[in-house]
């Protein structure tokens, strides 16, 4: 499962260099989280609402090449764990060229908001949220 989008960096994104500092990308992945978790419902609202906060436990940024003001550029965030957590990938592309400019990756775990425990594995509402999600969008043969 996977989910992009497109941005045009804002002035106030960016440094002296013209460059996008660098803890802008992890606002950048977080906004293709969102819409990732939205495919599927589970987005933060319907965490807390489920009696669940995810926090970011880890995070890693690889820049590869650097994100200018204006330039438009395309973040894919794509789920790659589950079961005990939430690991999601990114990929950062320029629009117009699809060079890829950053990767990186982030890591959330359940916590349950009344006893403020870490759940050691995903709770019951993630996996009846992404059934949910994939009993309308069957796998593709090829």
């Amino acid at each position: 499962m996977q989910a992009e989008v497109i941005i045009e960096v804002p002035f106030h994104d960016v440094d002296a260099m013209n460059v996008v500092w660098h803890g802008y990308y992890l606002k950048y992945f977080e906004i293709a989280r969102c819409k990732l978790l939205d495919q599927f419902d589970y987005n933060y609202r319907q965490m807390q609402a489920s009696g669940y906060l995810w926090p970011v436990i880890e995070s890693h940024v690889k820049y590869v090449q650097g994100i200018q003001f204006q330039q438009k550029i395309r973040v894919r965030a794509i789920l790659k764990e589950w079961e005990t957590r939430l690991k999601i990938e990114y990929v950062i592309f320029d629009n117009e060229t699809g060079q890829r400019l950053t990767k990186g990756y982030t890591t959330q775990v359940a916590v349950d908001i009344q006893s403020k425990a870490m759940c050691f594995q995903s709770p019951k509402i993630l996996f009846e949220r992404l059934n949910a999600w994939a009993d309308f969008h069957p796998l593709k043969e090829s």
